[in-house]
């Protein structure tokens, strides 16, 4: 790291701490980028090329983050959740929760106890896997070894949700990847809860050609957050949805294959398959 390196990370730590200290007074960019002496135009550069996400976005993660411990933990209202977190309302947090977490407070709250979910196991060409829809698309999808832990994983993502072990359409649907016949990804429904960044990360692996391979620093390229590598790892190792989202596509710049959330074993065997089935091609 260079020495103007250093007085940039230092600067973005500092202004990190000062909004972790701050998050519920809502800081603007303005007293922010003051905090560490920069214009708001450079500071917001900056901090977005270091973390992965704007200084704005960051102090909503922090915020929901908060609120969702007060909902959980403390069983507190969702009017008590906005006020200690410092927003305007329940009207904000709403808006917030959906931006963020793909559902509302409420809903968060409870659970998912509106939510109903199909899931159902099934075996596939890397192993066995368990496989769960809503009634926007697929929701997860995880290799397994032993079927009891894999529902009681899947059921602490939304304890509170109608769980029922049904074969729909939208899993039929997903489950044609693992044929020898070549299946648009861009096709199958997914309905995703993720932080933007994390969304924004699983949609550049969606645009992976099968039988190629790319490195972190290129996803992070790709979605012009550059010096985010690091983060892009993090979104990646959250992928929810195993080989649908072809997170196994994913490399060392050294050529290494890396970590895979499920397997190095089976990371290897999905490329080499997926290297034979477009031979030739």
């Amino acid at each position: 790291m260079n020495t103007q390196d250093s007085i940039n990370y230092n600067r973005v730590a500092q202004a990190i701490a000062y909004i972790k200290t701050n998050f519920k007074q809502q800081p603007d960019l303005e007293e922010i980028a003051r905090e560490v002496h920069l214009s708001p135009f450079h500071f917001q550069r900056l901090f977005t090329q270091w973390a992965g996400v704007s200084p704005k976005k960051f102090i909503q993660y922090l915020s929901v983050d908060y609120a969702k411990n007060i909902l959980k933990d403390r069983g507190a209202t969702l009017f008590d959740a906005a006020y200690e977190t410092g927003l305007s309302g329940t009207g904000r947090l709403h808006d917030l929760f959906i931006h963020i977490e793909g559902m509302t407070p409420g809903e968060y709250k409870n659970g998912g106890e509106e939510l109903s979910i199909n899931y159902s196991f099934a075996d596939s060409t890397f192993g066995k896997i368990i496989i769960a829809s809503t009634s926007k698309g697929i929701c997860h999808m995880a290799f397994v070894e032993e079927e009891a832990l894999a529902l009681s994983q899947l059921k602490e993502i939304f304890p509170n949700a109608a769980y029922q072990q049904f074969v729909d359409a939208l899993q039929i649907s997903a489950l044609q990847v693992f044929s020898k016949e070549e299946v648009s990804l861009d096709k199958i429904k997914l309905h995703l809860k993720g932080t933007p960044f994390q969304l924004k990360v699983w949609e550049a692996l969606l645009k992976i050609p099968t039988g190629k391979l790319v490195t972190y620093a290129t996803i992070a390229e790709n979605i012009e957050h550059q010096k985010a590598s690091r983060a892009v790892g993090t979104a990646i190792g959250n992928n929810p949805v195993a080989f649908l989202i072809p997170c196994h596509r994913v490399i060392q710049s050294t050529g290494a294959f890396g970590g895979y959330h499920w397997g190095l074993t089976r990371k290897s065997a999905m490329i080499a398959w997926e290297a034979a089935q477009t031979a030739g091609k």
